[in-house]
């Protein structure tokens, strides 16, 4: 499957659809949301639907208790896989569920049954291996991978799982890292080697390529918890707070009461708020002295600082919460004059319009006493809806005009300020308005 098509892909209608379910398609799953994380939701969204279907086959089970244990809910999975079909598969994932809690020895009992259902020998084998290692087993660990042998030698999970057995037996560091390297060689994605790698370079002191990998490890799907724990810790070690935080929510959506990341999680927010606000606040402060800085203080043309004066606009501040059309729909007010006050912003780091969205209305408020419910309607409707010119949309545009109401705020006189708006526009406007009962401030 190319990368395009897990772009495409549409997990959810895969997991739903009714059809056998096998090895291949949770390698499709891992593999599509290792590439696009958002599919992990469809994969959640898949889940829910499942549930809620009753009474389910065993058949349906399997899939389910597999999709719960890829969602990292491992107690469900266990009780979904436990009175599924019995198959090969279902045996393997419980084992595998048994294992991520912690229940070694009951997930070597269930993967040795799913060998004998028929379940992939040498990849039962490897877990086995697994489980024993953690029990603290290494040399069983050991003997059983040194007994694996063909094409099974050669996978990333094999070369993975003999590096970290390896790796725990002294003086032996250098193979596990061989090991660990030939793993993500044969594929790139596999969370544990990465991880593995990251983990030993972190123990090195080789602080950006323990980074690095842990990044690629975050990435991978599934993720162990390891990985994004100690991504987040140096995310936070680099004060970059946020990354941390997504990182222990990544955790929290498998696990949500784990009460490390929970904890990891309100120290990464609340110091990182804590620093946002200081920096904030010394931005701020810088901030509000430039945009108090009055227009005066800078060397502007005559032209400029006649027509900015008429504006009523006096400081930086004013200008930044001034669009460049309003002040090019003011007469004799050209693109020479308009380059002048950019050049002079853009020096302070600053921009026409860029607090316009702060600007107060400085045209007072519309009297709708005497006016019907009706009425007091028109005011919110757009302005499309007078049907004017051509020539009159655009003054309006200019003037940044968008409802009925905000046209009623202006008089005849500040119409005419702008540009190409002449008495013909004029009149057009009011006999619009004079067809709704309508009329502009001062007529």
């Amino acid at each position: 499957m190319s990368e395009v098509d897990l772009d495409v892909l549409d997990l959810k209608e895969m997991v739903l659809a009714n059809n056998s379910f096998g090895p291949s398609d949770v390698a499709a799953i891992r593999s599509a949301i290792t590439e696009n994380y958002a599919h992990f939701g469809e994969l959640r969204d898949a889940v829910n639907e499942m549930e809620e279907h009753d009474p389910m086959t065993p058949a349906a089970k399997t899939k389910l208790g597999v999709c719960l244990f890829l969602l990292g809910k491992f107690r469900n999975a266990l009780e979904k896989l436990t009175s599924a079909d019995g198959s090969a598969m279902a045996l393997y994932y419980q084992g595998r569920a048994e294992f991520e809690l912690g229940n070694y020895e009951s997930a070597i009992g269930a993967y040795e049954q799913a060998q004998k259902s028929g379940y992939n020998d040498d990849d039962c084998k490897i877990r086995i291996a697994e489980s024993h290692r953690y029990a603290g087993r290494t040399e069983k660990a050991l003997e059983i991978l040194d007994n694996i042998f063909g094409p099974a030698e050669q996978t990333s999970e094999y070369m993975y799982q003999r590096a970290a057995t390896v790796a725990l037996v002294g003086g032996r560091l250098e193979e596990a890292l061989a090991l660990y390297q030939r793993a993500v060689n044969t594929d790139e994605n596999h969370a544990g080697a990465l991880f593995g790698l990251a983990l030993e370079n972190d123990r090195m002191g080789n602080d950006e390529e323990a980074l690095r990998l842990y990044e690629r490890a975050g990435k991978a799907f599934p993720t162990g918890i390891g990985a994004l724990i100690n991504l987040g810790l140096i995310y936070e070690d680099n004060n970059q707070f946020d990354k941390a935080q997504t990182c222990y929510r990544r955790i929290l959506e498998s696990y949500p009461d784990h009460p490390q990341t929970n904890l990891y999680l309100k120290d990464a927010a609340a110091t990182g708020n804590m620093l946002y606000d200081e920096e904030a606040q010394r931005r701020n402060d810088r901030l509000a002295q430039t945009l108090n800085m009055p227009v005066a203080n800078f060397e502007l043309s005559v032209r400029s600082r006649n027509c900015l004066q008429k504006m009523g606009i006096e400081t930086i501040g004013d200008l930044t919460r001034t669009s460049e059309a309003e002040l090019l729909s003011s007469k004799n007010f050209g693109e020479t004059s308009l380059y002048e006050i950019r050049e002079m912003l853009t020096s302070k780091g600053l921009a026409l319009g860029q607090f316009a969205h702060e600007k107060k209305s400085s045209d007072p408020p519309i009297d709708t006493s005497h006016m019907s419910p009706d009425e007091q309607a028109f005011l919110e409707r757009p302005i499309s809806d007078l049907n004017l010119s051509v020539r009159a949309r655009k003054c309006m545009a200019r003037l940044q005009l968008n409802s009925i109401g905000e046209l009623l705020r202006k008089t005849g006189d500040e119409m005419l300020e702008c540009k190409n708006f002449g008495v013909t526009s004029l009149n057009e406007v009011r006999e619009k308005l004079t067809d709704l009962g309508l009329k502009l401030r001062g007529d």
